[in-house]
């Protein structure tokens, strides 16, 4: 299935101060992710940010909040998203709206990503998780996650894969913009 920006929305899970530092490969996923927030803005793809207990981690971190233009910012106690009452409604209504491609990015990748995909796999929506923008602090549990991922028909995409479909044609301003991005 290709993604489709009309189609799409994009979740960021707890990129936050505290956890960041203990990431393995933490700046490549932070550079993703922050590709992925600045194509879904020039492309009018909604975004939703999730903090994990933010008191004791932390916000969300500069350089993404900086990006986030008029992303949503959630609060969460659950470690999935999809367990997270607001944020499954929040999530549920961009999807009745016809936005029912979610791509994730986020930490960590065998946790609070994890469990978010295959919540929301579950109820109904299709799920794409971009693998250069997750992590954990070992690489081993990446790939764990990616495991799971695939054997629950969870789509593993990357941040180039995800700009390309949602641009669909080269030559645009858009396409000059995102692709500055992508070097």
């Amino acid at each position: 299935m290709i993604l489709d920006r009309d189609r799409s929305q994009l979740l960021i899970v707890d990129v936050q101060e505290r956890l960041l530092p203990a990431m393995h490969e933490g700046v490549r996923m932070l550079e993703q992710c922050g590709i992925l927030l600045q194509t879904a803005a020039e492309l009018g793809v909604p975004v939703t940010l999730s903090e994990q207990y933010r008191k004791g981690l932390g916000p969300t971190v500069e350089r993404l909040d900086n990006l986030k233009g008029d992303a949503v910012v959630m609060e969460k106690q659950h470690f999935s998203c999809a367990a997270d009452t607001a944020m499954l409604a929040h999530i549920a209504n961009q999807a009745d709206d016809g936005r029912r491609q979610l791509v994730i990015a986020g930490i960590e990748s065998h946790v609070c990503v994890l469990q978010s995909a295959l919540g929301f796999r579950q109820g109904g929506l299709d799920v794409f998780v971009v693998m250069d923008a997750v992590t954990s602090r070992k690489q081993e549990s990446v790939d764990l996650a990616r495991d799971r991922f695939l054997s629950n028909r969870i789509a593993a995409v990357n941040t180039e894969m995800v700009a390309f479909e949602w641009l669909q044609v080269s030559g645009t301003p858009e396409f000059k913009t995102i692709s500055k991005l992508i070097k």
